[in-house]
């Protein structure tokens, strides 16, 4: 049986957003979740959360059913949650912070922090640049407001650098791939798991990655309307989610095997993002805050965002997962 997810604008339509997947599927809808009617709209980018869920056995047992949509990338997950289309889904703190200054009503739930070498602007194996230094005058592919854009954004300020009317081409990750082996661009901006699979494939290699740069922090990000009226089922989700984190970090072959399988990328890709990201689920501390203020801060430097985001309203401090 088919659950609609509800209504999706042309333009989600338009950005080639895949199908929608169901609970049922995965055999985690429980007779109590019927009777209930406690549906969770879950967005997930490449599959990660989905596979570690239920690499971790994390899936059963639900008191409530889990409706699956799979998106490439922050942005159009940022989309569909401003449209409704899902109540929640995982999110970098650049994207995160763009949704919001573009009128998401959303809020952080949950925080992850991790190393972020894996956001990292990458340049073809032959590439004669060496340096950020070395971005002047190139041409960058990215999605406009991801973590990459991000990154790229302050690869090039860290070597005194502002962008040029034609520094950046906003791709999708699959089109700036392609763009990159192609040779149409000089380099591309991306994040985990497409940089340990172009690194892993030998297509690419970082130019300059995150650390130092990127604060590493991710979030579980949902719906105002989601907050108020599922506010139990998130709160067991986000615990389940921590629970399966602290599983994969026990059995790392076993879950980078499992996340190969389920997302469809070489084991070897799957291995490597998941232990240099060494994800750790944290409280809503003033560090937080304060590493989320300054990302706000450079988008508004930037030229990004037209006002400052006071970052403190845009998280909900009710729920302890960690």
């Amino acid at each position: 049986m088919t659950h609609p997810i509800g209504s999706i604008t042309r333009r989600h339509f338009a950005l080639g957003l895949p199908a929608i997947g169901v609970a049922a599927s995965l055999g985690v809808a429980t007779n109590t979740a019927r009777a209930q009617g406690i549906v969770l709209k879950a967005g997930d980018q490449k599959g990660g959360l989905r596979a570690l869920l239920e690499a971790a056995n994390e899936l059963q047992g639900l008191n409530y059913e889990i409706q699956w949509a799979e998106f490439p990338a922050a942005a159009p997950l940022a989309e569909a949650l401003n449209a409704d289309a899902v109540d929640f889904g995982p999110i970098g703190d650049a994207p995160l912070i763009f949704a919001l200054a573009s009128g998401a009503r959303v809020k952080a739930f949950a925080v992850n922090r991790s190393d972020p070498y894996g956001t990292a602007v990458l340049v073809r194996p032959d590439s004669t640049l060496k340096t950020a230094a070395d971005l002047k005058g190139k041409s960058i592919a990215t999605n406009r407001g991801s973590i990459g854009h991000y990154v790229a954004l302050k690869a090039l300020a860290s070597a005194g650098l502002k962008p040029e009317a034609n520094t950046f081409r906003f791709l999708p990750p699959p089109d700036a791939k392609l763009a990159l082996t192609q040779g149409a661009v000089d380099a591309w901006a991306t994040w985990e798991p497409y940089t340990a699979l172009a690194e892993t494939a030998g297509q690419a290699r970082v130019l300059v990655n995150g650390r130092g740069l990127s604060s590493g922090l991710s979030f579980l990000a949902a719906t105002d309307t989601a907050l108020a009226k599922k506010r139990d089922a998130l709160a067991d989700f986000a615990k389940r989610v921590v629970r399966a984190q602290r599983w994969s970090y026990q059995h790392v072959p076993e879950y980078s095997a499992a996340l190969a399988r389920i997302i469809g990328i070489p084991q070897e890709a799957a291995r490597l993002q998941f232990e240099r990201r060494a994800q750790n689920w944290i409280a809503v501390d003033a560090q937080v805050l304060a590493d989320q203020q300054r990302t706000a801060d450079f988008y508004l430097e930037a030229g990004l965002l037209k006002q400052r985001l006071d970052v403190k309203t845009t998280f909900d401090t009710g729920f302890s997962p960690a």
